[in-house]
């Protein structure tokens, strides 16, 4: 018997018998969809990792710091802290693209009643550029000039009125009663270091009209009653994301390397600058003590024997293959649990196709026997059985995936920002056109499975019996 006529009888057969056979397919649409959809969720999770990732520097990012102890200790080591030294020593390293310096300073910025304390994360133009950082809106400090901050997307919400203990918001957009009338766009804001040696002089006013722009020569420093030197600065933009979308930088605000050391210098005047380590004596080292180095590996595949390397020089590291590495096991058990869980409903569907199938046989049962009296052969019997229930996983199968998608549709739809305030970037469900496909030939594999043991019966049918029945 030719394959085109198997595919005509099976075709027929199906027809003829609609509602079991549409019933059946329904079977294994429910559970070829339950697979999909749940598998999707675990790949949204995994995708946004990796784009979580990805923005902050990719997989060739290593993020270095000094040994904690060696840092508290009366007399440090400098080789364990990262000075400029220690920076160069860095970069000498073999399989090491590039090694940049990070300061982070404590200070607050205010803005008419509103006052917030934040952490300043300095770094150079190049370094900036390296950590692919998502624009809202503007440009990256070191393209501004002067003393410029880039704010993440999360900052405004960080800011209280004045001698309050109480922010608006601290994201909770929920909770918020009352924004804080700041344009980052258009207005002015004070920043002033809040640690260290400052130098003082004479009070003015805290108001717009008594600052100078901050690009240009150079900051201009505003005095307040409490003797801290203030400096009007603008953002050169914002951090991409709503007030309540929290990320890896929505709580940062960047600022020039060398702008930010410049001003720091310069209002220390000898002193010790904010955030520095001092002796038992409260004096400043010689050196410059960075908080941190942003390391480039040459490829993803030397990330992990650089950080051996680093480690037994005494400092601390971390890098995203570490966090992609420990990922990859949550998610492989997540996706198992959620496949385990679709697939309940599959196994349903198989012993569905596998009634019909039976219930066809019994139905069929003379056409079977003169089948064989004339002369068919038995293996066509059984091709004829399996490709059946083929065409029905195969439809089901079809039918699934386009029920996936738009399952799939809704749930991104419906979770659409909310994801973003947990730190999910992106669709939370995620179908690629391989897991479709895998689908597809699992659920006709299914329907083979389940109809392999009817067809065996039907091709071991005694003919005499069958046309007898």
């Amino acid at each position: 018997m030719r394959w085109m006529d198997l595919l005509k009888m099976s075709k027929d057969s199906l027809v003829r018998r609609k509602l079991r056979t549409i019933l059946t397919v329904m079977g294994v649409v429910i559970g070829t969809a339950s697979i999909v959809v749940m598998l999707s969720l675990g790949l949204g999770l995994q995708q946004s990792v990796y784009q979580m990732a990805e923005e902050s520097g990719g997989l060739t990012s290593i993020t270095v710091t000094a040994n904690e102890q060696e840092k508290n200790a009366s007399a440090p080591n400098r080789k364990k802290l990262l000075t400029d030294d220690a920076i160069r020593e860095i970069q000498s390293m073999q399989h090491v693209k590039s090694a940049d310096p990070v300061l982070t300073v404590p200070a607050k910025l205010t803005k008419g009643k509103y006052e917030a304390d934040i952490q300043l994360t300095g770094m150079k133009a190049n370094s900036l550029k390296t950590q692919n950082l998502p624009m809202g809106w503007g440009k990256l400090p070191s393209e501004q000039g002067g003393l410029s901050i880039l704010p993440g997307n999360m900052i405004l919400a960080n800011f209280h009125v004045k001698g309050s203990n109480d922010s608006i918001g601290y994201g909770h957009v929920s909770d918020m009663t009352q924004m804080p009338d700041i344009d980052f766009k258009s207005d002015y804001v004070f920043l002033s270091f809040t640690g260290g040696n400052e130098n003082t002089s004479a009070n003015t006013s805290d108001t717009a009209a008594s600052a100078t722009t901050a690009s240009g020569s150079g900051p201009s420093a505003v005095q307040n009653t409490q003797s801290t030197k203030k400096y009007a600065v603008k953002a050169s933009g914002v951090l991409k994301g709503n007030i309540d979308e929290w990320n890896m930088y929505s709580q940062n605000v960047y600022v020039d390397m060398d702008t930010l050391l410049k001003t720091l210098k310069k209002q220390s005047k000898g002193g010790v600058i904010p955030g520095q380590p001092t002796t038992k004596a409260g004096k400043p080292y010689p050196y410059l003590v960075y908080s941190s180095a942003v390391l480039q590996a040459d490829s993803s595949e030397n990330v992990k024997g650089l950080m051996d390397e680093l480690k037994a020089k005494g400092y601390q590291t971390s890098s995203n293959m570490e966090l992609i590495e420990s990922s990859k096991k949550q998610f492989a058990m997540i996706q198992a649990v959620l496949g385990a869980i679709g697939a309940v409903s599959l196994l349903v569907a198989a012993i569905g196709i596998a009634n019909t199938m039976m219930m066809s046989i019994y139905e069929r049962t003379k056409e079977i026997g003169v089948i064989k009296v004339l002369g068919c052969d038995m293996k066509n019997i059984k091709q004829m059985f399996l490709t059946e229930a083929a065409f029905i996983g195969f439809f089901g199968g079809l039918a699934g995936n386009v029920l996936s998608l738009l399952i799939s549709f809704v749930i991104n739809r419906l979770v659409a920002g909310g994801g973003a305030s947990l730190g999910i970037s992106g669709d939370i469900s995620v179908i690629p056109i391989w897991l479709m496909l895998l689908s597809m030939g699992f659920s006709v594999f299914i329907g083979m499975v389940a109809g392999y043991f009817p067809a065996s019966r039907a091709m071991k049918l005694s003919p005499l019996v069958a046309i007898s029945g």
